[in-house]
């Protein structure tokens, strides 16, 4: 718990970020959980997944811009990076934080840049997933996603609910009964007791318990979708044994794991037929990212030193 609180304070350090991002080797140890820093790795790491038989949503990391300048720049990315996909044919949709496209400057503002975004991934029948951020987004974020479906009428958008909010039950049963396309994590982020299950086992039994609901008949005859995500055997082993009881196929559902995170389970899942997608990140603004990986698990961070220091 101590060594989780460490990573995530350097995650919102800015001076740890400068001092820790211009160690020699820092972006080589990162590239454990991080595509690269250009599109083109970004692209090559999904064409190496698919040929493996796995799917793929592309993350073009940053969050938290302070300028319009800087995100209308994000904005330009993504259109480049739908772009990419379509002109190489690999198979993988993206992800982005609203942060990233201007969220703390204006709602508007994202939300103009958000349609711009969806508009060109209509084009091309891509999918955006919306990332949740911390808990000071989770109003914001839910907003701005039902702006876009419910106003504006895309269907190619999906959100992220975390299973550690005490919140989180509620809006899973509200977006299941709208029919809402979610991927189910347990959450990153240092949050308060009073908002978040502060024991990794409530917050597994929580993550289970919205699994399920999801899986449910009545979430799904109203068009409900779950992309899964974790990395835990007890978890993937309690939704597979949901499914297989409620006569769900295969392909009815997904798992999702992060890039460079138990590679060999993601090829066994596929190998079972389940779909399995990998959330592969790239981009210069790794350093915030990484260390949310780092704190995640400690075994993260004693892989990452071993390399460090044998390279």
């Amino acid at each position: 718990m101590l060594m989780r609180s460490f990573f995530l304070y350097l995650a919102r350090s800015r001076t740890a970020r400068k001092i820790l991002m211009r160690l020699p080797g820092a972006q080589r140890v990162a590239r454990r959980f991080v595509a690269g820093e250009t599109l083109a790795q970004g692209i090559q790491a999904v064409r190496a997944l698919n040929a493996k038989g796995l799917l793929a949503t592309l993350d073009h990391l940053g969050e938290n811009v302070v300028t319009e300048m800087d995100a209308a720049r994000a904005t330009q990315d993504y259109l480049d990076l739908l772009n990419a996909i379509a002109e190489s044919g690999v198979n993988s949709n993206v992800s982005l934080k609203l942060t990233q496209l201007g969220l703390d400057i204006s709602f508007a503002l994202c939300l103009n840049n958000m349609r711009c975004i969806l508009e060109r991934a209509l084009e091309y029948g891509n999918f955006v997933r919306i990332d949740m951020e911390s808990s000071a987004y989770t109003e914001q974020t839910l907003r701005l996603y039902r702006a876009l479906r419910n106003e504006h009428g895309f269907r190619n958008v999906g959100v992220v609910i975390q299973a550690y909010l005490f919140r989180s039950e509620a809006d899973v049963r509200a977006l299941a009964a709208e029919g809402a396309n979610i991927r189910l994590c347990k959450g990153a982020y240092k949050e308060p007791p009073h908002i978040a299950f502060p024991q990794k086992r409530a917050v597994d039994a929580n993550f289970i318990k919205l699994a399920e609901y999801y899986l449910s008949p009545e979430a799904r005859e109203r068009g409900a979708y779950i992309g899964v995500a974790t990395h835990d055997d007890n978890m993937i082993n309690a939704v597979k044994t949901y499914a297989a009881a409620q006569g769900i196929p295969k392909d009815g559902f997904e798992f999702q794991m992060l890039y460079g995170v138990r590679s060999q389970a993601q090829l066994a899942l596929a190998s079972e037929g389940y779909k399995v997608r990998v959330y592969v990140p790239y981009g210069t603004e790794w350093y915030p990212y990484f260390m949310r990986r780092l704190a995640e698990r400690p075994a993260n961070v004693w892989f990452i030193m071993r390399n460090f220091f044998r390279n």
